[in-house]
């Protein structure tokens, strides 16, 4: 459905090795992925922008939900640094008998040493003479480019993805809303020797810091090396979920699932009452935004 250029690894299978550990950890790619919501060729769908980066090159590429919910339709690309060219251009894939055009212009895009772009750039998909999604901050450029006009429908951020490689320390910058502030996320694991054993056990601590304040200081990590705390950042409630089991009880290049839920105060008003309105044994969900940060916290030695 779709032509192929010169693919990055973790492209080079489709979109699905993203998710597989041995795509991911072979060569410690950096990877990057935003699932949004909107309408395109005619139905409700999801599009996954997914954003890779190792040593040689910066690697771009988008799909769009299929009918079954897999990942039928795909454009890719590969961004190396003596391929100018590339920075800037178009392609097109069918989506049920639906031409969508993927545009870019990452020329003057600033990465600041990051996998995703901070400034300077777009991405625009196209389908039936709308941006159905539109990334970057050069929207004019975008609009004058395509010759489209913007969607009656405003798409939905899901869920952002990334996968962190490190020793102990995993940073990156994420925000917890598609219209709020980016806030930067620290997690550190250390090992003390545990002053209370005879044998000399390493006692494992983990600290989560968002804008370099401590919000969740884990003990005894060994123990609980899976659990979840509620934080609040800039006040807004948000959910902080892990597992670590195999940072500590795995060998060879082990991974930490890290997900950060924002928590609404007016979701939580209203569930509040839904919950006093109900009958028992109904069930009613609420109290939650629909939006996920998954980090993915690899230890490499």
């Amino acid at each position: 459905m779709h032509e192929s250029i010169g693919i990055p690894a973790c492209f080079s299978s489709g979109e699905r090795t993203v998710d597989d550990q041995a795509a991911v950890t072979r060569s410690s790619q950096s990877v990057f992925m935003s699932v949004y919501r909107t309408k395109i060729a005619g139905q409700c769908r999801l599009i996954t922008i997914t954003w890779c980066k190792d040593l040689l090159l910066h690697g771009l590429s988008v799909s769009v939900e299929g009918p079954d919910g897999d990942n039928h339709y795909q454009s890719k690309v590969e961004l190396k640094p003596w391929y100018f060219w590339r920075k800037q251009g178009s392609k097109h894939f069918t989506v049920d008998g639906k031409t969508v055009d993927v545009v870019w212009d990452l020329k003057s895009a600033k990465f600041n040493g990051e996998t995703e772009p901070r400034s300077d750039y777009y991405v625009a998909i196209v389908c039936e003479e709308e941006i159905v999604l539109l990334l970057g901050d050069l929207k004019k450029d975008a609009y004058r480019k395509t010759g489209s006009r913007p969607a009656l429908i405003e798409p939905n951020l899901v869920s952002r993805k990334e996968h962190l490689f490190g020793k102990k320390k995993f940073s990156t910058r994420a925000k917890f809303h598609e219209k709020g502030d980016s806030h930067e996320i620290t997690i550190e694991c250390n090992n003390g020797l545990n002053k209370s054993s005879s044998s000399g056990e390493f006692d494992h601590e983990m600290e989560i810091r968002i804008d370099g304040r401590l919000v969740n200081h884990v003990k005894h990590l060994q123990w609980k090396f899976r659990g979840n705390e509620s934080v609040y950042v800039n006040k807004t409630r948000v959910e902080v979920y892990w597992d670590v089991h195999d940072w500590l009880f795995s060998s060879g290049p082990r991974q930490g699932l890290f997900i950060f839920k924002p928590i609404s105060s007016s979701t939580i008003m209203l569930s509040t009452q839904i919950a006093a309105d109900s009958t028992p044994g109904e069930n009613y969900s609420g109290g939650s935004s629909k939006f996920c940060l998954f980090l993915y916290a690899w230890k490499v030695e």
